[in-house]
C-alpha cells in the first residue's frame, strides 16, 4: 500500500482536487496524532480536517482524509489501533483538506462514500465543470462510487452510524454522520471550533444554512452527545448552542442596520463582531468584516 501512496501523491498532485497552495505546503513536520472517543471510535488530528476512525472485526470505516501527502501517516496511525483492511471511506464534502487522499485510499480498496453532490463537485473540478468530459482511471479512482441524495446507513463494529445530508451550509454537499450508539457526531466543516464560519459560496453555502445545520445538531443531541467538528477540538451541545446564540446576535445586528438604511461599508465600520473577534478571527483580521460582508449579500437576496 505505501508504493500505491507515493505513486498516487507523485502523479495526482497536479490533479483539481488539490489546489496550488497545496503543492508549496510542506507536510514533513505534520504528526498524525490519534484521539479516543468510545470503544473502537477514534479521530485523527493532523493537517486539515479531522478524520473519524471506527475499528473492529468489520475492518476499518474512515470519516474524511486530509491531505494526499499526509496519507502515509494516516496509514500508519491506522495501524496503531487496528490491522484490519481500510473498508470504507465517507466524504464529510468535497475540500481538498478532506478528500485529497480519495484516490490514495480507493486505490488500496476503500469503498467512497458520500452525498451526491460531492461525487459531482469533485469530478467537475478535474475537467473545468465538464460533467461529460471522460476522467482518466486515477481520475475516477478518487470520486465517491455510493452516493445518496437524503442519507445513507451503515453498520460497522457495533455501531449503527447514520449519515446524513445536511441543507447547503458551508457547501451543498455537506454530511453529519452519527454513530448512535456512542452518542458522537462528526460535523464536517460545518461546525468548526477555530474561527467563524466558513461558508463556501462557489459550491452554494449559505451562513444561515449553517445556522439550520446548527440547529439541527441541537435538535437531534443530548446533554451528553459529544461533536467532532471538521476543524477544532470535540465540543458539547452548549458549545453548539453558544456558537449559534453568536450567529443570531451577529445576523441580528447586521439585518438591523440594513433596516436603518446602512451600507455594507457603514455596517462593517460599526463593527457589530467586535467582542468576538479576539476568540473567532482566527488570525484573520479581516475575519469580522468578511462574515459581515457574507451576511450582508445573503440578507439583501432574501
Amino acid at each position: 500500500m505505501q508504493a500505491i501512496v507515493r505513486a498516487m501523491i507523485v502523479t495526482g498532485l497536479g490533479c483539481a482536487l488539490l489546489s496550488a497552495s497545496l503543492q508549496a505546503q510542506d507536510f514533513s513536520a505534520v504528526q498524525v496524532v490519534p484521539h479516543q472517543l468510545a470503544e473502537g471510535l477514534y479521530y485523527l488530528e493532523g493537517q486539515g480536517g479531522n478524520i473519524g476512525v471506527s475499528v473492529g472485526d468489520d475492518g476499518v470505516f474512515l470519516i474524511d482524509d486530509q491531505f494526499a501527502p499526509l496519507s502515509e501517516k494516516i496509514i500508519a496511525a491506522v495501524r496503531t489501533l487496528s490491522d484490519q483492511p481500510i473498508r470504507f471511506l465517507l466524504n464529510t464534502h468535497h475540500h481538498p483538506d478532506h478528500t485529497g487522499g480519495n484516490q490514495i485510499f480507493a486505490q488500496a480498496g476503500a469503498v467512497i462514500i458520500a452525498h451526491e453532490n460531492v461525487r459531482t463537485t469533485l469530478a467537475a473540478g478535474f475537467n473545468a465543470g465538464d460533467l461529460q468530459a471522460v476522467l482518466t482511471d486515477q481520475q475516477r479512482a478518487g470520486l465517491p462510487v455510493i452516493t445518496y441524495p437524503d442519507s445513507i446507513d451503515l453498520h460497522l463494529n457495533g455501531y449503527s452510524v447514520h449519515a446524513f445530508h445536511v441543507a447547503p451550509a458551508h457547501t451543498d454537499g455537506d454530511s453529519f454522520v452519527v454513530f448512535r450508539e456512542a452518542n458522537v457526531i462528526h460535523t464536517g466543516d460545518v461546525f468548526r471550533t477555530v474561527a467563524y464560519p466558513r461558508v463556501d459560496a462557489s459550491a452554494n453555502g449559505s451562513y444561515h444554512g449553517i445556522m439550520a445545520g446548527y440547529q439541527t445538531l441541537l435538535d437531534i443531541s443530548d446533554a451528553n452527545t459529544r461533536f467532532l467538528p471538521g476543524h477544532g477540538v470535540v465540543s458539547s451541545r452548549e458549545d453548539v448552542a453558544s456558537q449559534l446564540e453568536m450567529f443570531t446576535v451577529i445576523r441580528d445586528r447586521v439585518k438591523a442596520a440594513m433596516d436603518a438604511g446602512s451600507s455594507l461599508e457603514q455596517i462593517q465600520a460599526s463593527k457589530p463582531t467586535a467582542e468576538f473577534d479576539d476568540r473567532w478571527s482566527g488570525g484573520n483580521a479581516s475575519a469580522g468584516d468578511e462574515l459581515v460582508a457574507v451576511i450582508f449579500g445573503e440578507l439583501r437576496s432574501m
